[in-house]
């Protein structure tokens, strides 16, 4: 069977990204990046992805002019992209943009996200802040599959991570993305192997591929 063609709709600094690159390199996820995404010019992830010699495209979300409403018309050119390169599987991985029904309808239970919190808990920005201000003893971070509903998707692999008294946003943080980049590559892994089924709110993990 052929790797599965992931396309990657990043913002930021690429880190996670980078876990999916490094996890394809080191053959424990059976992938493909066909294409990286960015409405971000500046975005390291656009840079990561040069260097790996990955097709990379920044594209403006102020070149889109829609009265009506410009989300709708940037996802649809985003959408045109994720075809042409014969993409199966979309990551959101750091991207700074609420999607639209344009790429939710046209990727249903194919899109992925990760979240630093175990949602249902702190969905949105700031997920680490809004943890550490609730003073909980664990968090952790979530890969799910997109739904309209903001971080509202069913829930595919979680991860905890303790809260210590002493931690700061900052260090909870980096304690949190520490968790992410494992366990997105490894909620990749289970979609290439078949193992994914959504009923209802509900993801279940197959022993084998249906």
């Amino acid at each position: 069977m052929n790797p599965l063609r992931i396309g990657v709709l990043a913002s930021g600094r690429g880190s996670n990204l980078q876990a999916i690159i490094d996890a394809i390199e080191a053959k424990t996820l059976d992938a493909t990046i066909a294409v990286v995404v960015s409405n971000k010019q500046d975005a390291v992830a656009l840079k990561r992805a040069q260097q790996h010699g990955i097709p990379g495209m920044y594209l403006d979300p102020k070149s889109v002019v829609d009265e009506l409403d410009p989300r709708v018309t940037y996802d649809q050119k985003i959408l045109k992209i994720l075809k042409e390169h014969d993409v199966e599987l979309v990551l959101l991985a750091g991207y700074m943009k609420i999607v639209t029904p344009v790429l939710i309808d046209a990727y249903q239970s194919r899109m992925m996200n990760i979240h630093p919190s175990l949602l249902p808990s702190f969905p949105g920005l700031g997920a680490q802040k809004q943890a550490s201000h609730a003073g909980v003893k664990v968090s952790g971070c979530t890969v799910h599959f997109v739904t309209e509903g903001v971080d509202e998707g069913p829930i595919i692999l979680q991860s905890a991570v303790p809260v210590n008294e002493e931690d700061t946003v900052d260090s909870l943080s980096a304690r949190i993305l520490d968790k992410e980049h494992q366990l997105f590559p490894r909620a990749v892994q289970l979609f290439a192997e078949g193992r994914l089924y959504v009923e209802g709110r509900r993801t279940k993990i197959l022993e084998v591929p249906l």
